[in-house]
């Protein structure tokens, strides 16, 4: 197998990564998901310094030559260890294949870190929305202090790393709800490690879409992040549930609010998305859609993250 292609992505990212300093923010090295690479278009890595995170989709011949090449590149900048999920397999496990087990990875994002899980399916942080995460500070720092009661409506807030960085940007009350308790859990921890004011901010174990009626009158909210799973079995698919989940969505809004709403289908369309958003409400207006990471290049930007912003008014 002729690793060299992504070897060359990888060492040349490194070395912007030397410019960080000792703790670099983690990023993607190398996204073969975007197609844009030949014949390695089911394998990722990522850094989440000091711990390199190879993730295989399918199998490939010379798996652990790739795992020794990518530490013979990382052993001298301070990483300690490569590790290799294999997501062709059941379980998806993670073994560390070179180097040391980094007993206690995490994400890093400026002066915030995002403890990791290395035994399940999914670490617990998303590296490609990143340019959602830097919309949503851009608007808090333009809001609070601004707009009496600022609140955010977090939904399908997973581990709340959108909450956290909303709070490290200003003041503001939000709302993080997620169907499932486990990552509600490590959403408060990830606010507590990071010492974040726990003021204000609430976590509720309800189902985003079902259960709108319990939590609607929490607001009214002037910024809403929507980021729903593509599918989650017995609970929301976005092509049968998103229309419905923007239609109820304007009862919690503030009279003018900023939204950001993501579909992560590779099977629709940009257009689909937002001839999706604006028939659900005459109040919903596109803006743009947000910048793709660059460290997530894809092929066809149908396919890729689609993160819009888009304006409400009553």
């Amino acid at each position: 197998m002729n690793w060299e292609p992504l070897l060359q992505v990888v060492r040349s990212k490194l070395q912007e990564e030397q410019s960080q300093g000792e703790a670099p923010d983690s990023r993607r090295l190398f996204h073969g998901r975007g197609h844009c690479y030949t014949g390695l278009d089911r394998v990722c890595v990522d850094s989440y310094h000091p711990a390199i995170l190879v993730t295989l989709f399918d199998e490939y011949p010379e798996e652990d030559a790739l795992a020794d090449q990518l530490w013979s590149l990382v052993e001298s900048l301070g990483y300690k260890g490569v590790a290799v999920q294999r997501r062709y397999q059941r379980g998806a496990p993670i073994q560390w294949q070179c180097g040391e087990e980094v007993e206690a990875p995490v994400a890093r994002r400026g002066a915030l870190k995002f403890p990791l899980t290395f035994d399940r399916q999914n670490v617990g942080f998303f590296l490609d929305i990143e340019p959602g995460r830097q919309w949503l500070e851009q608007q808090v720092r333009e809001k609070a202090g601004k707009v009496d009661n600022l609140k955010l409506l977090n939904l399908f807030a997973f581990t709340c790393a959108f909450s956290a960085v909303a709070r490290a940007a200003g003041e503001l009350e939000v709302l993080n709800v997620d169907l499932n308790k486990g990552v509600l859990k490590r959403g408060q921890a990830n606010h507590q490690l990071n010492n974040l004011a726990s003021k204000g901010i609430r976590f509720l174990a309800m189902d985003a879409l079902r259960d709108f009626k319990r939590y609607d009158r929490r607001g009214p909210f002037q910024l809403a992040v929507v980021d729903p799973p593509t599918r989650q079995r017995g609970s929301f698919d976005a092509a049968e549930n998103y229309a419905r989940q923007l239609e109820l969505l304007p009862g919690c809004l503030a009279d003018e609010a900023d939204l950001l709403l993501v579909l992560n289908s590779p099977a629709h369309s940009e257009q689909y998305f937002r001839e999706l958003i604006e028939a659900a409400n005459p109040g919903f207006s596109v803006v743009a859609r947000l910048p793709q990471n660059p460290d997530f290049p894809d092929s066809d930007s149908d396919a890729a993250l689609k993160m819009l912003h888009v304006k409400f008014h009553r």
